[in-house]
């Protein structure tokens, strides 16, 4: 009797464990866990930039030289710092779009143009010689571009991008002046022109990278290259009171090495908590 009270004890405490044991195994049979999929973010933002920007083979021109068979033989320039301002918004985590205004500063511009002079009256008494004339001038523009950029993905806080951008660019050439010289030794001249300015149409392309300060905060290296148009002088006067075109500097294009800021005004939301399937 006592053996068989043993036994029934014994098997009570067994089922009254398996309970136990199953808890203990619960999370070893749940399915594994699932993390929800980042959502996109959208939202406004504000951007300010500084750069230089290093001009790539822009064309001097003057109608009247060419006329005579002038052309010019020398272009030099300086490179041209900048300063930006725009507003954007992010679509999502790849798309976004801006409208920016550059303004670029004064830069100085030289060529030197070259033509045979049949009219001009050498020391030794004969006529003809070969006419140089040293242009120097300032060139300054204001940009506006729509621009769209795409983001590549991110790793360790940096996103690089590419984009494009269209707008306009008003290109003013100011302060012009020319010395004209002769190979045959005789007397030059100077002049100076007119300050004038002209609308064109600007394109851009973009690549970069941005670096995540804050979730609000991005810092960019970038690269552009930059179609600014024509510029264009005003009238031209020599010292003796004629006038003559204009001259122009043609195909202006820039190196653009920018270092900028975008502040987004919404932060972009956490991930969601991981989701657990039942069942």
């Amino acid at each position: 009797m006592g053996s068989w009270k043993s036994l029934v004890l014994a098997g009570a405490a067994a089922f009254a464990g398996v309970p136990a044991f199953g808890a203990d195994l619960g999370p070893l049979m749940q399915r594994p866990q699932v993390m929800a999929p980042a959502e996109d973010f959208g939202g406004w933002y504000l951007r300010g930039d500084v750069g230089v920007g290093v001009f790539h083979n822009p064309k001097w021109f003057d109608a009247d030289s060419a006329a005579v068979g002038g052309s010019f033989v020398h272009q030099g320039n300086a490179d041209a710092p900048f300063v930006g301002f725009g507003v954007g918004y992010q679509f999502n985590n790849w798309l976004r779009v801006d409208v920016t205004g550059d303004v670029r500063g004064a830069t100085e511009f030289k060529g030197t143009d070259s033509l045979f002079n049949a009219f001009v009256f050498n020391p030794n008494g004969t006529f003809g010689s070969q006419q140089f004339n040293f242009f120097e001038t300032k060139v300054s523009s204001l940009v506006f571009l729509a621009n769209a950029y795409v983001d590549l993905g991110t790793w360790w806080c940096l996103t690089p991008f590419v984009g494009a951008g269209i707008g306009a660019a008003r290109n003013t050439m100011s302060g012009m002046t020319d010395i004209g010289a002769f190979s045959s030794g005789a007397v030059g001249g100077f002049g100076f022109a007119d300050d004038g300015s002209k609308w064109n149409l600007a394109w851009a392309v973009h690549a970069g990278v941005a670096y995540n300060v804050s979730n609000n905060l991005k810092l960019e290296f970038a690269y552009r290259f930059l179609h600014l148009g024509d510029a264009v002088s005003g009238t031209l006067h020599c010292g003796n009171g004629c006038t003559s075109s204009p001259v122009e500097i043609r195909n202006i294009e820039s190196h653009d090495f920018r270092i900028g800021m975008r502040w987004l005004f919404n932060e972009p939301a956490a991930p969601p908590p991981p989701l657990v399937r039942k069942g």
